[in-house]
């Protein structure tokens, strides 16, 4: 536990200094909240770094204004900072999935305010661990529910919560994860087994069910599930393909969507270094940088065909939900789409919403209207910050801390957690063919 000089935070920042924020997790989407720090430097500082790789330090401490402290383990953030007390007012946790419960509650207990990436654990039991130890501490906590931050969010949800749909009665969602992301991520990247990562419904979709948690204003309270790894195996590989896409005949190659020459070569000339490439190497930046790109993708992961990795998750996954109030719900992920926004559809006895995440339009069948409401839509993954949810939830998270009041954190632990129950209950009914209730927590 945190001693006494150095309470837990709880009330306000003193306006005349910066939230002071230190980095746990230096991936891309840690940087991601950092060039938001350095943009608003009169409201927030980044005050140190952990993470194993220097280069990744690096890259954090590039980003602040101001010295940082840099670290190669986050441990060293429990110990005094120089002039006694906490380096910082709060830690972002951005670790790989398994590796968020050990430093949120060690950090948590040493008084610093808490913004953790999902999913918050790959298991239940770690799940309630962490959200039952954050929750004793008392300090400021909020997951990166991202989806509940952006503007087509608030529109979604103004609608709803009108009254204009009536009594809500239905819902269906749709997460198309597009077929070169799921094959980037899903397949060749971190997140393609389960054992090393957390299942798809988690790893991908945690924000998805609490998205619809969320604008409807009810909760899961039973599930049935199917889903499969229907395509990316072996027996689906082309006839004379190869382990790797550079070696691949130039006929199978080039009627392969998979390929890793049509992901990651035009990737890098439109864009440079920044993901997908990122991911693939950190040492191209632009199309000059051909050579190191090619030879990362001959020795490294990313080349690898998608037919013949060691990869686990589902590539599509239904969830069929009976929620409170006996609302129904349907909710699709798939990797056999184009990469765009989530798509919606909400039912009520007085209309009906269908909403693709630029857009709402309302059917109110009072008067047979038909009404269309835009909202400025930015991107729809992470490559492009979520729809705006990236810089809104951090701007969020910040505005809790500085003035004491945590309501503008949408994503606290309870929440957080009751969306997570809903996809272990929904892992359950995939692998046993049962109907699951979902905890209440």
């Amino acid at each position: 536990m945190s001693d006494a000089s150095t309470p837990p935070l709880a009330g306000p920042i003193p306006e005349d200094r910066p939230v002071q924020i230190a980095l746990v997790g230096a991936g891309n989407r840690g940087l991601t909240y950092t060039d938001w720090i350095h943009d608003h430097p009169a409201r927030a500082r980044l005050t140190a770094v952990a993470d194993p790789d220097p280069r990744a330090r690096a890259r954090a401490a590039e980003r602040a204004v101001g010295p940082v402290a840099a670290y190669d383990d986050w441990r060293a953030l429990l110990a005094p900072s120089p002039t006694g007390g906490r380096i910082a007012d709060a830690v972002m946790v951005c670790t790989q999935d398994r590796d968020h419960v050990e430093p949120v509650l060690a950090l948590a207990r040493a008084g610093y305010a808490i913004l953790t990436e999902k999913p918050l654990a790959p298991t239940e039991e770690e799940c309630r661990t962490l959200v039952t130890g954050v929750r004793e501490t008392g300090v400021p906590f909020a997951v990166c529910h991202v989806l509940r931050y952006t503007p087509y969010t608030d529109l979604v949800k103004g609608v709803v919560d009108s009254g204009v749909l009536g009594t809500l009665t239905g819902i269906e969602h749709l997460e198309p994860v597009g077929w070169w992301h799921y094959a980037h991520s899903y397949v060749r990247g971190p997140w393609r087994r389960q054992d090393e990562s957390s299942p798809m419904i988690l790893a991908k979709s945690s924000h998805d069910l609490d998205w619809i948690t969320y604008v409807t204003g009810r909760r899961i309270e039973s599930v049935a599930s199917f889903g499969s790894l229907a395509h990316f195996r072996p027996e689906n590989a082309p006839e004379g393909s190869t382990d790797n896409c550079l070696t691949c005949p130039a006929g199978v190659e080039t009627d392969c969507p998979y390929s890793a020459r049509k992901l990651y070569y035009p990737a890098l000339r439109r864009t440079g270094g920044q993901w997908p490439v990122s991911h693939v190497t950190d040492r191209a930046a632009g199309p000059a940088d051909e050579a190191v790109l090619t030879e990362a993708l001959r020795s490294g992961p990313y080349g690898r065909c998608v037919y013949r990795t060691d990869n686990d998750v589902v590539d599509n996954q239904v969830v069929a939900m009976q929620l409170t109030g006996g609302l129904t719900g349907t909710f699709t992920m798939t990797a056999f789409t184009e990469q765009t926004h989530r798509q919606t559809r909400i039912f009520g006895s007085h209309g009906w919403l269908r909403g693709d995440g630029e857009r709402v339009t309302v059917h109110d069948f009072r008067d047979d209207s038909v009404t269309v409401h835009e909202t400025a839509a930015t991107g729809s993954n992470a490559a492009d910050g979520h729809g705006g949810g990236d810089t809104v939830l951090i701007a969020s998270f910040v505005a809790a801390l500085a003035t004491g009041d945590r309501s503008f954190i949408r994503s606290g632990p309870a929440e957080s957690l009751s969306s997570h129950l809903a996809a272990f209950a929904a892992e359950r009914s995939r692998h046993l063919g049962t109907v699951e209730r979902v905890p209440e927590h």
